[in-house]
């Protein structure tokens, strides 16, 4: 019984929209089956670069798995690109066109980033008929014009409740690409465990590792920047302060208020904020983006007020803890404005700073319920919208479609959503996740973020959305991605029994 291509045709009959994942901002297209010459299918730069040529390689593996029988039908794409060796940094052009006829291919696109689109979204057009051994892509001609609805979107990964190793980090980094994702949130470090090796303060993670084995090297920070980079993938590195550090004590006890209360970490001593500085610095060295987390969240001071030593500074300067608090994280700030990079922070920082804060500075709201996206960008400040009980990746039971139900600009005008919402992203909190489940913790749902992210506002309709996704999420498990079943109720479970991907 031939079960699958029955399941295929009803996946696509229930979709009026192409199985493009994320919904393209616009395109036409016709009833044609246009052949592809999968043998000898190559990308052709008209302005070559060493990143256009690799990525040419990446994609013409990921989009040519099989070996086709003959050699009809195009076998050429052509890529313009405005500046194939544009910087990588936030709001970088990343639009595209592409154009699929009967007799050519083409590709246009701003920078490189924008053509790198294009090749995924052709990746998915282009589908590997078994039944005459041929490459084609149905439903042609096709011109398609794509740009992201936000600049920002991400996912965070906590590689400090668990470690995970660079192999992952570069395989969870390639995932993104699929979905149209550009920022991994490196939250670096926390409490549990310090797996940086900082050149400058090398006892951190010597001290403050799970083990040897899960550190990370300053040149291993460097390779994931730069895989990153190569695929369109910004690394934003958070280090989080004052709290989530009692790690950083192992390694640097003169920081942290006392033994036995080790965070947050000590505001009465100059050693706390040469440490940090230095730290930044090492990172700043590993790292190219013009904006650093310095995060600031679950800032719990009651270290500060029942150590002694601690009191007495606050009492010395006539602080409460509540001020010693915009203190500490006023004179983060100003360390990373000093190295020439924008702070970003978590939603605390407006609850303590608001108006005060350097219009610099990004603020991610995260608390549920919360408001901050509106106060924030009424105030003229730009935000990031990771919602947690909505957007939050570790909350198991959230399904797809709370997830696709989700609007960054509620509340907000259209004007100031336009301009100073920059966009969002999943959170992938690490203390059930290491390298064993973390994909299919993340995928597919993920999927459902990201198309909220980069598709237009009026793309809201979940039950066209639903086959498209369970069809993304088949197309994840063809390229190796552990993505789980579309339809679990508590993500990450595996299957419930026998069946095609398309049923489950």
């Amino acid at each position: 019984m031939r079960v699958l291509p029955v399941l295929l045709a009803a996946v696509a009959a229930c979709s009026a929209d192409p199985m493009i994942w994320p919904l393209p901002s616009s395109f036409t297209n016709g009833t044609s089956t246009i052949a592809i010459d999968g043998s000898g299918f190559q990308f052709k730069a008209t302005t070559p670069s060493a990143d256009l040529t690799a990525a040419f390689g990446r994609y013409r593996a990921q989009t040519f798995q099989h070996r086709p029988v003959g050699t009809s039908g195009i076998s050429t794409a052509t890529v313009t690109v405005v500046n194939p060796t544009a910087e990588l940094q936030l709001g970088v052009d990343e639009s595209y066109t592409l154009s699929v006829t009967g007799s050519a291919i083409t590709i246009n696109a701003p920078t490189q980033f924008g053509a790198y689109y294009a090749m995924e979204t052709l990746s998915q057009l282009v589908i590997f008929d078994f039944d005459t051994q041929q490459y084609v892509v149905k439903n042609g001609p096709w011109v398609i014009n794509d740009k992201p609805r936000f600049i920002h979107r991400e996912v965070l990964i906590d590689s400090a409740r668990h470690f995970e190793p660079v192999e992952t980090l570069k395989n969870i980094i390639t995932s993104f690409t699929y979905a149209k994702i550009n920022t991994m949130h490196w939250h670096l470090v926390d409490q549990q465990s310090f797996p940086y090796d900082s050149p400058t303060y090398p006892k951190l993670s010597k001290m403050g590792a799970y083990s040897n084995f899960e550190r990370f090297s300053q040149n291993d920070v460097k390779d994931v920047v730069e895989y990153a980079r190569q695929r369109g993938v910004r690394v934003l590195v958070e280090v989080d302060t004052p709290g989530h550090a009692a790690s950083w004590c192992k390694g640097h006890p003169e920081i942290c208020p006392s033994p036995t209360c080790t965070m947050p970490l000590n505001p009465a001593t100059n050693a706390t904020f040469e440490l940090i500085e230095g730290l930044f610095k090492d990172l700043k060295d590993a790292t190219i983006d013009n904006h650093f987390h310095i995060g600031g969240d679950e800032v719990n001071t009651n270290c500060w007020t029942s150590t002694p030593a601690v009191q007495a500074w606050l009492t010395e300067q006539g602080y409460t803890a509540d001020q010693a608090y915009a203190y500490f994280s006023g004179r983060v700030s100003d360390i990373v404005f000093g190295m020439n990079r924008s702070v970003t922070g978590w939603e605390e920082l407006w609850d303590h700073f608001g108006t005060k804060l350097d219009k610099r500075t990004i603020i991610q709201q995260w608390l549920p319920g919360s408001t901050i996206a509106k106060q924030a960008t009424a105030a003229g400040y730009r935000v990031i919208w990771s919602t947690d009980g909505v957007w939050y990746l570790d909350g198991l039971s959230v399904t797809w479609e709370t997830m696709y139900q989700q609007e960054p600009c509620t509340g907000i005008a259209d004007n100031l959503c336009d301009t100073l919402v920059l966009g969002g992203g999943g959170e992938m909190w690490g203390e059930t996740v290491d390298t064993s489940d973390i994909q299919n913790t993340i995928w597919p749902r993920m999927a459902a973020i990201a198309e909220r992210l980069w598709s237009p506002r009026t793309v809201t309709d979940q039950k066209k959305a639903a086959p498209r996704i369970a069809y993304f999420r088949c197309l994840l498990n063809r390229r190796g991605v552990g993505a789980a079943p579309v339809n679990n109720k508590v993500a990450r479970q595996a299957p419930p029994g026998p069946g095609s991907c398309f049923d489950q």
